[in-house]
């Protein structure tokens, strides 16, 4: 996103962007103590929205923010009203902290959670046409990466540090294991298998992670949750990442190792870049009837 939003949703109102303001003593200004989601409407209607609001409801559970998250959905569709989104495609991102309490590393024992949500128009091309070059580095994040928080600190210094390089990504790995990237999660193919690190605390448990695990089924395509050695990328035939905004991208070079002589895209990644392609169409034909 490269402008600010023009209206925000925070605890109940919907304001001008430039008058959205929270307490310097809200606790995920100050820790990071807070939950975030983000989807895309395709259509009209949210992609995989049950998916992605399931998620923000079990990482607030998991750091014992009590909000209830159904009550949003009357909400997002005010906040689209107010952008006139509501028939666009676009990006929505929410945001969940523990709220305004004096400065204390405890939870407060009286605190009200702080909501802010924004909408802003996205267009998905139909597919990733990105054939990515990615570095790969130290994983020294937390061990809770199962939780989507808002400290993201160690996400965005690995990002960055791609960027410095001119790289989309950097893969992160903790033990010589491959675990995920800064943003995306990490799948790589092996003589027609899909290998992908296991949803355990080391990386979040992403909602596309999971649509290409079941579209592998569907496509009788095998898959090992299994994470990747760094010293096992040459004997990988095809590596792609996937996100919600990522979608699927290919990876055409992490370090020194290239996959394809050109730019080119492996055959199983993008027989599943096709399938996913045709579940967005899909899901937009079901809102038209």
């Amino acid at each position: 996103m490269n402008e600010y939003p023009k209206k925000v949703f925070l605890n109940g109102e919907i304001l001008d962007g430039e008058n959205a303001k929270i307490s310097v003593f809200d606790r995920g200004f100050i820790f990071g103590d807070g939950i975030y989601e983000v989807m895309v409407q395709i259509g009209g209607r949210f992609f995989y929205e049950t998916a992605h609001l399931g998620r923000l409801s079990g990482c607030l559970k998991k750091i014992n923010i009590d909000f209830e998250v159904a009550t949003l959905k009357k909400d997002i569709a005010r906040l689209l009203e107010a952008c006139r989104l509501k028939d666009e495609d676009c990006l929505l991102y929410i945001q969940v902290t523990r709220g305004v309490a004096p400065r204390q590393h405890a939870f407060p024992t009286k605190s009200v959670p702080t909501v802010m949500m924004y909408a802003v128009p996205k267009l998905l091309p139909d597919s990733n046409t990105v054939n990515a070059a990615v570095i790969s580095g130290n994983d020294f994040r937390w061990s809770r990466c199962d939780i989507k928080m808002t400290s993201l600190l160690g996400n965005v210094m690995a990002n960055e540090l791609a960027m410095q390089q001119q790289c989309y990504e950097m893969v992160l790995v903790r033990e010589g294991i491959i675990t995920e990237a800064s943003h995306c999660n990490v799948f790589f193919v092996k003589d027609t298998t899909v290998y992908t690190h296991p949803a355990n605390e080391f990386i979040l448990n992403g909602i596309t992670r999971k649509i290409v695990l079941e579209l592998c089924r569907d496509l009788k395509i095998q898959v090992i949750e299994q994470g990747v050695p760094l010293t096992s990328i040459a004997t990988m035939d095809e590596a792609f990442l996937t996100g919600t905004s990522t979608q699927i991208a290919a990876i055409r070079q992490i370090d020194a190792h290239s996959f394809y002589k050109n730019n080119e895209i492996g055959p199983v990644t993008k027989r599943l870049q096709d399938a996913f392609l045709k579940l967005k169409i899909a899901h937009a034909e079901q809102q038209l009837k």
